[in-house]
């Protein structure tokens, strides 16, 4: 199971390195989030899942950790507000530029 859930963290993180190069805006925002939901599952993974454990406090000799939790749930708020802004910051680059390419012009024929 732990190959497994490192396998599907590492194939996220290289779909979301992939889309990062491309050069067209919408890409780059699809690969932040993609880059944004591996660490959200890599650090929730890291946390480990504990049943019948005692958050922090409690009788037994087993306490689950709720940080990662705590981690996770902040970066999703922030991974969201960040993906709105990026998304009107290429809305914007489009208006601005008349293409949605990254450095702000189409590449020409030869260059592709």
């Amino acid at each position: 199971m732990e190959f497994l859930l490192a396998t599907g963290i590492g194939l996220v993180t290289a779909s979301g390195v992939y889309l990062l190069l491309r050069g067209r805006s919408f890409s780059v925002v699809l690969g932040l989030s993609l880059l944004g939901y591996a660490v959200n599952i890599f650090i929730f993974a890291m946390g480990r899942l504990w049943t019948s454990a005692a958050p922090i406090l409690g009788q037994g000799q087993t306490l689950a950790d709720p940080l990662p939790q705590a981690l996770v749930l902040t970066a999703i708020v922030i991974g969201f507000a960040t993906t709105g802004f990026v998304i009107e910051l290429a809305l914007r680059s489009r208006h601005d530029n008349g293409s949605d390419h990254v450095d702000g012009a189409e590449p020409r024929e030869g260059q592709r």
